[in-house]
């Protein structure tokens, strides 16, 4: 399996109370396939899936299956501190038609070595053997930073389904490694949106991010641009995205990237604790940020453009 081209990261869609907002999901699914986003990754880091419950997690996966219908791909993200729920919900996602499934390492009791990482990882991948696997690589949250080349060697010995790795994290050199591994035998998804133009120069074909849910324009034309050799244009809206993403640690990535959505129309409904929906004030000093870059103009210019 290999994917080219961009992959959301979408977030959870709640209602005040803090319930599921199923009704949510099909008015987002649509909003992505308009802006030529190739496939969702759900459930994931941006999408709380650890502060989801397991029955939650299997709802949202079968709205988004039965929402896209076949028209991009879904990969669901099956991670959990116990492995044997994420193996039911990966056998789960297998049973409702995903497309793929993923899971980054245990976080809480963490494997202690890139052996025991494989094993994990061939374990919940086994439960759903007919459809693809992606080892979800996000060190700066499981804090497992383990050598990916080595995991590629064992994961193509255990794991007879393994794609790919879904690598979120800045270290371009190693992801290089990877991505030339055995003349690039595996899928390797980037997964930092700030540096999807350096990840394109070294061999990027697809990638997984958050902000693809509501700037998937930008991005797409970052590659367009990449692709035609316009490297001047390209490097002028990669750092476009650059600026956009640089607001997102001072109040928070998941609830500002949530307000930004909202902003297009569309209320994804609060986080669940310990995360926070942004204050009002926090919110309004976010969008005019964003309004002094003129980023919702250029993002309506690039869009017109297509």
């Amino acid at each position: 399996m290999k994917i080219k081209g961009l992959i959301a990261a979408t977030f959870s869609t709640l209602r005040t109370d803090g319930s599921v907002d199923l009704e949510m999901i099909p008015l987002l699914v649509e909003q992505l396939i308009a802006d030529d986003v190739k496939g969702v990754f759900i459930c994931g880091t941006n999408g709380e899936g650890p502060n989801l419950t397991m029955e939650e997690r299997m709802q949202i996966a079968e709205a988004y299956i039965k929402a896209v219908n076949k028209r991009m791909l879904v990969l669901v993200h099956v991670g959990h501190t116990a492995i044997a729920e994420s193996r039911r919900l990966a056998k789960h996602a297998s049973d409702i038609g995903a497309d793929a499934i993923s899971s980054v390492a245990g976080f809480y009791f963490k494997p202690t070595s890139v052996n025991n990482l494989a094993d994990c990882m061939a374990a919940i991948a086994e439960a759903a053997p007919d459809i693809p696997f992606y080892y979800y690589h996000i060190p700066a949250i499981t804090g497992i930073a383990v050598d990916m080349i080595r995991f590629l060697e064992l994961a193509e010995e255990k794991i007879p389904n393994f794609a790919g790795i879904k690598y979120t994290a800045a270290t371009l050199h190693e992801y290089q490694r990877c991505l030339n591994y055995k003349n690039g035998k595996y899928d390797m998804l980037f997964g930092y949106d700030e540096l999807l133009l350096p990840a394109l120069s070294i061999g990027a074909k697809g990638a997984i991010g958050s902000t693809y849910t509501f700037a998937a324009p930008l991005y797409n034309a970052i590659i367009r641009a990449f692709e035609e050799g316009n490297m001047e244009r390209a490097k002028t809206l990669q750092w476009q995205a650059v600026q956009m993403i640089s607001c997102l640690p001072e109040y928070g990535p998941i609830p500002t990237q949530k307000a930004i959505v909202g902003f297009g129309g569309l209320e994804l409904g609060p986080c669940r604790l310990p995360l926070t929906a942004l204050a009002a004030d926090k919110k309004q000093e976010v969008k005019q940020f964003l309004e002094s870059m003129h980023f919702f103009e250029n993002l309506s210019l690039i869009r017109n453009e297509n």
